[in-house]
């Protein structure tokens, strides 16, 4: 019994030793000393960042979308702001807004109730017991 234990053991060691060996030959075989995706430096000076055509190049300054506001034309639109500001806080709204908003504030309250008044109408009572 002894020499079968003996056995078992001996080749289980033998096939992790395999194991072992064999992973690191896999494991070697795929890394090399050699990059391969290396690009070749020339021997010129560098002149900057080139347009290569493909997307995105991070190395070309974005253009700006628009033309940027002078000094004058932020003035302008602050003034056109701060006047149309005091107009409305003199002119706190009009009569039709409160009315829409009583408007909504009543349609909020009754809506679920009309909703739910139109669908029990529809309820069949061969499938619902509740159904009036």
């Amino acid at each position: 019994m002894t020499d079968r234990v003996g056995q078992v053991l001996g080749a289980a060691g033998r096939l992790a030793l395999a194991a072992a060996i064999f992973g690191s030959l896999a494991v070697a075989g795929c890394s090399s000393t050699r990059n391969q995706n290396a690009v070749a430096l020339s021997d010129g000076p560098v002149t900057g960042p080139k347009d290569t055509g493909s997307f995105p190049n991070l190395n070309l300054r974005p253009q700006n979308a628009a033309t940027q506001f002078t000094d004058a034309e932020k003035n302008a639109k602050l003034a056109q702001l701060t006047a149309a500001k005091s107009t409305a806080q003199a002119n706190p709204g009009d009569t039709t807004a409160a009315a829409d908003a009583a408007q909504l504030d009543s349609l909020k309250a009754n809506h679920a109730k009309d909703a739910l008044k139109q669908i029990g109408a529809k309820c069949d009572p061969a499938l619902d017991p509740n159904c009036k």
